[in-house]
């Protein structure tokens, strides 16, 4: 909602930035779109790194 009451500011301001950043957007999506998904698989793996370092000190714990 915040986004869209400042794109309203914005074309109240200045019209053909506003339309600019209204088409561009989708373009600007899909070029970011591999790196948030490399950012997922980054972190998937981080996470299942620390669960193999800290299984050794978890399974103690349990017993």
């Amino acid at each position: 909602m915040l986004n869209f009451l400042l794109w309203c500011i914005l074309f109240v301001l200045c019209w053909p930035i506003a339309l600019l950043a209204l088409v561009a957007y989708p373009f600007v999506w899909l070029i970011l779109l591999p790196f948030r998904l490399l950012g997922v698989a980054v972190g998937a793996v981080l996470d299942l790194v620390w669960t193999l370092i800290t299984l050794p000190a978890r399974l103690l714990k349990a017993a």
